[in-house]
């Protein structure tokens, strides 16, 4: 694994422009940069990420088999209880995944480690499935990179299959908050991803859908809402105006109910107790757990629902070397062993191991000054040389 400077292309902001990718920049600032590139061995990718996330993947459903009907689990996750059937029906129907990133410390030589799981809503395809793509193609042609380069990336592909599978011959709605550029690019790739695997489609805000008197979600033509992409949390629905009707509408949902046992820093302390010592794992602790004093003075602390890093808190032999402030921690934190992101050139990446249906098929990177990586931690391109 080698961070490798490189001339970035003349054109590449009219080329995003072109294919829609239009958050390129945010707020004066690179969003995408391209005046580097992470280089991975195939080893590498293969052995150290590939392999592992597969592995992740599977630890994952196997917790979510144990806590699904457990109170104690779904209690400690902060779940409300409410919406616990809701859960357990979404997994015991099997309902299918669409996608989901694993980030992950990675350095090149030792095992990766699982930061977090992004299982619910996570952003950033478009960028590693397609555009760092294109850049690829393009460097090679302009020898930018070796001509024999490649990319871990099959996302866009796998996306269409998997579509195929969840389409159910329904309609599909796709939403979220469309007036976030970043939500919009997300939910608009998507949504091209499910018109070619076949699916008739409608892109709606999640402040426009509506409520019918007979018991169903419905989209602002009245139409009945029967399959839902959300690029919405889970934990923000349960709680939104709207919640309680998730227990009556007959909506079935990507990603499924389960998938909120999953997207929660709290899956890293119990993954912790089912695979103690396992080598992509953290020894991680919820914060009242007296197991917690086994991290020392050292750890990082994350709330069990947080997004962009916000407050993420880093304590190094019991001094605050960094805290993101954020409106999260209402519901608890978790400790996890302290394991600083890599530095390379004084950029600190975090890998994003990127599954379809459960099969690990891309890489992004996000780089930054800061080792908490946050939102305006820039994506930069890889290539397998």
């Amino acid at each position: 694994m080698r961070r490798i400077t490189c001339p970035e292309r003349d054109d590449w902001r009219a080329t995003a422009e072109a294919c829609g990718f239009d958050f390129h920049t945010i707020d004066g600032e690179r969003y995408w940069d391209e005046r580097a590139y992470y280089a991975f061995s195939l080893d590498e990718i293969e052995r150290h990420i590939e392999t592992p996330s597969g592995e992740i993947d599977a630890m994952c459903l196997e917790l979510v088999a144990r806590a699904i009907d457990d109170e104690k689990y779904l209690r400690r996750l902060k779940i409300p209880d409410a919406f616990w059937p809701l859960l357990s029906e979404s997994w015991h129907r099997d309902e299918r995944s669409l996608y989901g990133r694993f980030d992950l410390s990675f350095d090149g030589r030792g095992p990766a480690k699982l930061l977090e799981y992004n299982a619910d809503t996570p952003t950033s395809i478009f960028e590693a499935a397609v555009f760092q793509w294109t850049w690829l193609e393009q460097a090679i042609e302009r020898r930018i990179a070796p001509v024999r380069a490649d990319q871990f990336n099959s996302i866009h592909e796998r996306l269409i299959d998997a579509w195929k599978k969840l389409r159910l011959g329904r309609h599909l709605h796709l939403t979220g908050t469309t007036e976030n550029s970043e939500d919009a690019g997300t939910l608009a790739y998507l949504e091209d991803t499910a018109t070619q695997a076949g699916l008739d489609t409608t892109m709606i805000d999640i402040e426009d859908i509506g409520w019918r008197d007979d018991g169903g979600f419905v989209d602002l033509d009245d139409r009945e809402i029967e399959l839902a992409f959300k690029l919405y949390p889970w934990e923000w629905m349960f709680h939104d105006e709207f919640g309680a009707r998730l227990l009556e509408a007959p909506t079935r949902w990507i990603e499924p109910p389960w998938k909120a046992v999953l997207s929660n820093k709290g899956i890293l302390p119990l993954l912790w107790e089912m695979f103690p010592g396992h080598p992509n794992l953290l020894p991680t602790f919820f914060e009242d757990d007296p197991n917690a004093a086994q991290l020392g003075t050292s750890y990082v602390r994350k709330p069990l629902y947080s997004r962009e890093g916000a407050n993420v808190t880093m304590v190094r032999s019991g001094t605050t070397l960094m805290q993101q402030e954020g409106p999260y921690g209402e519901e608890g934190f978790v400790r996890q062993a302290f394991a600083p992101l890599p530095n390379f050139s004084d950029q600190y990446p975090v890998v994003g191991s990127w599954l379809v249906d459960h099969t690990p098929c891309g890489l992004s990177i996000r780089e930054d000054t800061n080792p908490i990586t946050g939102n305006t931690s820039r994506f930069l391109p890889h290539a397998i040389v």
